[in-house]
């Protein structure tokens, strides 16, 4: 076989270099450190040269014991390479040898593998040389947390206080911990800042931190923004990662207390509900809040006063106190509130007055404010005087009624105040209508009402021209006296109403007129002829009688129907001398009229008419209804219109 023939030979080479005393020359290079993360695969090179070349070379891979004592876990030699048995890295390395480059991978590094490993290699020589290269681990940590203390924290306390907590876990190497407060890095300062920290390594080799922050602290704080900063490496690089921002609660005594109205806005008037808050810039939590009314003693112990429907008296100086409990500390601060008023309006003279027709009437109206006031004086809802006085030079009885004073505060809305006043005037009656009444109606009782002013309020007589007094109820009104009276009509009789009191009397005569309807139908034989008559009748308690007649005339061919209607209408004046006479003619004229009509009717019969014979057939064409025509005018004159069988009009000398 060829190898045991070439193992002498090599034997005799190296017997053969020693002898001549020529020893191979052999370097190895190596990175001072390899930087890699946790559970990633590691390279270590090892570059080495020698001159004997790679036939006989043998590469051996170590690492470093805790006690410094050296432990292999690779051998490869010309003809044979493993790794050692039993070790870290039994399970996990690897060879690659390419030219002079030795690569040991270590596979899913731990922080257990941060050691440092050498590289030796050794020739057919005895020479040999290594390389050492230091394998460092890292591991990122997890997400810093951050706690704050759950309590205020006083700016009276003597000792740095807590103020919160930082965390981070599983880092490798160890993490670090900064501390700020509003961007600006804490320092350890004695009896002002101290920052604590402690370092926990967990069973897997990694490294937990907690940092602990107390310090004194200000009253600027209550607004300050804390956490805490983590420092961690990475191969090649440095990194950070800041937490959460925290607040704490900083309790501080008050230096100033202020007292104010909350409502309502602007000025106070009383019936108003009354708000006080009181506060302070401060927030100590052992204190006690009060507001005190001075003048009645009334307080609350609490920020807010509520007084519901204030009264003058409620106004005043309200004083709001603070006094911490823990150190005793008291501070105050007061305002005063003034509370507007208006009282009831006060008229002189009070409730009434009476003054005499003529005289002059003056009444004054004021009401205490303590704001200014404005005054009006109203009668029947309508503006008579403005200001705190009303004056008529020459009173009338119109000036009699009631009398309203406003009062009110123009600055303020809704302050307002009101009185009234009975103003009488003393004067004989006046009875409200004309000295003569007409009344009409178609009834034969009437009722008669009189409404009379004055003052006395008046009494009212009713009496009639016969000289009979009727009974009647007077009830009084605001402005005198008011009565009806049920009259029973009787012919030529007048009504009288008399009103007196014990300055005069005053007398209205009432005329009361009747409405009669009539109707009057006539039947005539003619039947083409149709004519209605409509007058009217007016008949009063002086007998006048006054007609106007109308006359309307139709042609027709049937039987037809003649209704007179009288409507009334209202008759003009007439001297109580002319009335007999009048009457008279009146009824002479309708039965002239009544005479006329027969003798026509009874010619017209007998054929004496328009040329017609008394035997005249009329059974071709018969009416059962004949009328006559007749017209009545005011001027007593009369016309009679004929019409023919053909509805012609006949001239007057046909007849």
């Amino acid at each position: 076989m060829a190898l045991p023939d070439t193992a002498p030979l090599l034997v005799g080479l190296l017997l053969l270099f020693h002898a001549f005393g020529a020893w191979a020359i052999v370097e190895v290079n190596m990175e001072d450190k390899v930087e890699v993360m946790a559970g990633e695969t590691a390279q270590i090179t090892c570059m080495f040269t020698t001159d004997e070349g790679l036939g006989g070379t043998t590469i051996q891979w170590f690492y470093v014991l805790p006690n410094k004592e050296r432990q292999r876990i690779y051998n490869k030699e010309p003809m044979h390479e493993a790794a050692e048995q039993n070790t870290l890295f039994t399970h996990r390395i690897s060879l690659n040898v390419n030219g002079t480059a030795a690569v040991l991978a270590i596979r899913d590094v731990g922080v257990r593998d941060n050691l440092e490993f050498i590289c030796v290699i050794k020739t057919l020589t005895p020479e040999e040389a290594e390389g050492r290269t230091q394998l460092q681990v890292f591991k990122s940590p997890t997400f810093p947390t951050i706690e704050a203390v759950e309590t205020g924290i006083s700016v009276n306390e003597e000792a740095p206080s807590k103020i919160g907590s930082c965390r981070v876990k599983n880092g490798y190497p160890k993490p670090h911990i900064t501390w700020y407060r509003n961007n600006m890095p804490l320092r350890n300062t004695p009896r002002e800042v101290v920052v604590t920290s402690s370092t926990t390594i967990e069973s897997s080799g990694l490294f937990s931190v907690q940092s602990e922050l107390t310090m004194k602290v200000k009253k600027e704080d209550k607004d300050a923004v804390f956490y805490c900063e983590v420092i961690y490496f990475v191969p090649g690089a440095t990194k950070m990662t800041e937490s959460q921002h925290i607040n704490i609660t900083v309790y501080y005594l008050p230096t100033e207390v202020t007292i104010w109205v909350e409502s309502p806005k602007g000025k106070i008037k009383e019936g108003d509900t009354l708000e006080l808050r009181c506060d302070n810039n401060g927030n100590y939590p052992s204190s006690i809040t009060t507001i005190k009314h001075q003048n009645s003693e009334y307080s609350v112990e609490n920020k807010t006063m509520v007084r519901t429907n204030v009264k003058r008296l409620d106004g005043g100086v309200y004083e709001c106190t603070f006094e911490e409990t823990d150190n005793f500390e008291v501070i105050s601060r007061s305002t005063k509130v003034s509370v507007n008023y208006l009282e009831s309006a006060v008229i002189m003279p009070k409730d009434s007055i009476a003054v005499m027709e003529g005289e002059e009437l003056k009444a004054s109206c004021n009401a205490l404010s303590s704001l200014q006031t404005s005054t009006t004086w109203f009668k029947n809802e309508k503006l008579v005087s403005k200001g705190n006085t009303l004056s008529v030079k020459s009173a009338t009885l119109e000036t009699a009624g009631m009398y309203k004073c406003v009062v009110t505060v123009p600055e303020m809305e809704g302050m307002k105040t009101s009185s009234t006043l009975q103003v009488n005037v003393k004067g004989s009656p006046q009875i409200l209508g004309p000295d003569v009444q007409e009344v009409e109606t178609y009834e034969t009782t009437v009722n008669l009402t009189c409404s009379a002013t004055g003052f006395p309020a008046p009494t009212i007589m009713w009496t009639t021209s016969d000289g009979k007094n009727l009974n009647a109820l007077q009830t009084e009104t605001e402005d005198g006296a008011q009565s009806v009276v049920t009259f029973k009509i009787t012919p030529n009789v007048k009504v009288f109403c008399n009103a007196s009191n014990d300055f005069g009397s005053k007398v209205v005569e009432f005329n009361i007129k009747t409405i009669l309807n009539t109707t009057l139908t006539t039947i005539t034989s003619m039947p083409t002829i149709s004519t209605t008559t409509r007058s009217t009748t007016t008949i009063s308690s002086d007998t006048v009688v006054h007609t106007t007649p109308t006359t309307t005339t139709t042609t027709s061919t049937n039987t037809i129907t003649y209704d007179t209607v009288q409507t009334p209408t209202k008759s003009p004046n007439i001297k109580k001398e002319s009335k007999g006479f009048v009457i008279a003619i009146i009824i002479i004229a309708i039965f002239l009229l009544a005479i006329l009509g027969s003798v026509l009717y009874f010619l017209y019969k007998k054929g004496r008419i328009c040329g017609r014979s008394g035997k005249q057939d009329f059974s071709k064409r018969k009416s059962s209804k004949d009328n006559i025509v007749v017209e009545m005018k005011s001027d007593n004159t009369e016309e009679a219109i004929l019409l023919g069988v053909n509805g012609e009009k006949q001239q007057p000398n046909d007849q």
